[in-house]
């Protein structure tokens, strides 16, 4: 430990929050040794049309989602970790000297970024992180540049300032799921070193395919398919409202018809829709497999889904489970967080910001 360490302010925790379509989910985890245990977590519903595609269109009604998931997760924690949408970031990997202090890097990555980005630069919010030493030449550095608009930002600064909270951390989506596929990592095959492994999020309106390879994403692309097609299904022939409809898709209770007639057309439109998203990932790289595929999302509740896409592509499919290895602390429910637990992979991985 470097001196300047032991005088240094320890940075205070934060809570990992995803605002997704559907819910504001919140979780908040503690390590000791490498060891995570789950401190708190909520999944707080989202009022119709608060958060469309990505893109919050309700600050208040976000903020109170907010609040509400903060008091009855009972955490005590006032610093979040917030994400915003792949689709929403532009990133570059640029080169650069390698003998640049951190400050000269931020006001050459400063001065050049109008190059990369299509934007003002005074309408950006910019970050860039050291990657390692460039392939070919050992005197510089790889640099990984983030640009979003500020918009995209400030709405979810100002959603969590309604409830209380304070944004210390505005990551990206991607880069939560691969922080928390370290954790998911540890139940495959050789720890998913030399693997490829296509994690399948399947959200209420979105499913995000991010591919990883060597636990490094090396693909991302977000489509517009999810579970609320199945949930205004359920609502359309059996005459519920859409809060029911949701209800009886998590809890049972339909009719006989409802699995041959509702459930199994969804998970093949699903089945599919996984398909295709991998092709365009073959078509667009060197890889024409991969390894292993990860269900993330609500969806991947699904029973039997996992099973039904691992004989469809013919590759092995797994649930997604970020807390198999962590302990559970006594206020949390373990039947619902084991529930929610494949919703919750970008949720974890910025609780799991916390560490760095």
């Amino acid at each position: 430990m470097a001196l300047n360490d032991l005088f240094k302010p320890k940075a205070p925790p934060v809570v990992g929050l995803d605002i997704s379509s559907t819910a504001v989910k919140l979780l908040e985890l503690s390590r000791s040794g490498d060891r995570y245990r789950v401190e708190a977590y909520a999944v707080e519903p989202l009022p119709p049309n608060s958060v469309i595609e990505k893109n919050i269109s309700d600050v208040e009604a976000v903020g109170e989602a907010i609040r509400r998931a903060v008091k009855r997760s009972g955490t005590r924690t006032k610093h979040a970790a917030v994400a915003v949408a792949g689709s929403a970031v532009i990133t570059k990997v640029i080169s650069m000297q390698s003998n640049l202090s951190e400050d000269e890097m931020e006001q050459h990555i400063q001065l050049e970024a109008d190059q990369y980005i299509p934007y003002p630069l005074e309408e950006v919010n910019l970050d860039f992180e050291v990657i390692g030493p460039s392939e070919n030449d050992p005197e510089r550095v790889d640099v990984l540049l983030a640009a979003s608009r500020s918009e995209n930002v400030d709405v979810r600064v100002a959603a969590l300032e309604i409830a209380g909270l304070k944004a210390r951390i505005v990551d990206v989506e991607a880069y939560a799921m691969e922080n928390a596929f370290q954790l998911q990592a540890a139940q495959l095959p050789e720890h998913g070193m030399d693997q490829t492994v296509a994690v399948i999020d399947v959200g209420a309106t979105m499913t995000t395919l991010n591919v990883l390879h060597d636990l490094k994403t090396i693909y991302t692309r977000e489509q517009v398919f999810g579970g609320k097609q199945l949930t205004e299904e359920i609502q359309r022939r059996y005459g519920l409202s859409y809060e029911e409809a949701g209800m009886a898709k998590r809890q049972g209770g339909l009719p006989d018809n409802y699995v041959p007639e509702v459930l199994e057309p969804f998970k093949e439109a699903m089945a599919q829709q996984v398909s295709r998203s991998l092709q365009f990932f073959f078509s667009s790289s060197q890889y024409n497999t991969v390894d292993h595929i990860v269900l993330a999302g609500g969806s991947a509740m699904l029973p039997g889904i996992d099973e039904m896409i691992a004989n469809k592509l013919g590759v092995t499919t797994t649930v997604a489970n970020p807390f198999a290895d962590m302990t559970i602390a006594s206020r949390v429910k373990a039947q619902s967080l084991s529930n929610d637990a494949p919703a919750l992979m970008i949720a974890c991985g910025l609780a799991m910001r916390s560490f760095d």
